[in-house]
């Protein structure tokens, strides 16, 4: 595998001065972020096969172990903050159990088994969505869980950083970020690593923007839980409705805190028909904004 492999150019890297070494370290997360280029068109694939699935009101599942685990439970719980996704319908299968997130198992992701058994216990269905990560596309725990996926009819997705992975196999669709020998042999929390979570930030942002959670470049499904977001929701409101942002305070509490329902409002749609044209539109904001006024801002 490539990502074990020691490269010549690092082998006295123990000796060199530390700005020396920190440039290393430096050029090869370039190297991870050049290598998702080739990838797009995968991951855009991988995007428009779970975007249905996700509207027909299916879950996204996360599996993996290890350091890949972990990177993908981290994608996973940015997306109710930011997005207001349903924290139900968020699904991670840890090879050792969430406890692996602060504490090594590695001897957890030598288990097939266990992998298939966490989509069984799952009850993973044809509308779920079940994202497979192991930087080698060898780990046998995320085998078992992809394999176990796509024999449920799942949109399945693996993510790997080594040609001709079995991971890539099991799963409809495949990400190969080629990132090659490390730094320091083996250590793919640090170029595969890097390459993984640009992958799953592009992936799922593009899903969240294509499910209409994003309006004009501003996370419009957004919860104001805190002072800054609440902010941020004022000032969100104000610069779609181009109002005051004494108006948006005032369109935000009418619609009990809710961005898009705000922004109707300030608009002239009422409180309730702005709820109802939400919801016939799927809660796109675009959408309902052009059925209201006929223009799509």
């Amino acid at each position: 595998m490539r990502t074990e492999q020691i490269s010549p150019r690092y082998v006295e890297l123990d000796s060199w001065p530390t700005d020396e070494i920190l440039a290393a370290i430096y050029e090869g997360q370039l190297e991870a972020a050049a290598a998702v280029r080739s990838a797009l068109g995968a991951i855009a694939a991988a995007v428009e096969d779970a975007v249905p699935a996700l509207q027909r009101g299916g879950r996204l599942v996360y599996a993996g172990a290890g350091t890949s685990g972990r990177i993908a439970v981290q994608d996973g719980t940015e997306l109710p903050s930011t997005f207001d996704w349903p924290a139900d319908r968020l699904v991670f299968a840890l090879a050792g159990g969430l406890d692996a997130l602060v504490r090594s198992a590695e001897q957890a992701e030598d288990n097939e088994a266990a992998g298939a058994q966490a989509m069984t216990d799952a009850k993973i269905g044809a509308d779920d969505v079940v994202i497979g990560i192991a930087a080698s596309g060898t780990t046998p725990f995320t085998v078992g869980a992809l394999r176990a996926a796509s024999a449920a009819h799942a949109v399945t997705i693996a993510v790997a950083n080594n040609p001709g992975a079995p991971l890539f196999e099991v799963a409809r669709h495949y990400i190969l970020t080629e990132t090659g020998s490390e730094v320091i042999a083996g250590s793919t929390r640090m170029k595969a690593g890097t390459a993984q979570k640009i992958v799953l930030n592009l992936f799922s942002t593009a899903v969240m923007v294509k499910m209409g959670r994003v309006y004009r470049g501003l996370m419009v499904d957004m919860r104001a839980r805190s002072a800054k977001l609440r902010q941020r929701a004022e000032a969100m409101v104000s610069e779609i409705v181009r109002c005051s942002e004494s108006d948006a305070v005032r369109y935000l509490q009418q619609a009990d805190g809710d961005v898009k329902t705000a922004v109707l409002v300030g608009l002239g749609v009422g409180r309730s028909a702005a709820s109802q044209l939400l919801q016939r539109h799927e809660g796109n904001l675009r959408a309902a904004i052009h059925a209201f006024t006929g223009q799509d801002d």
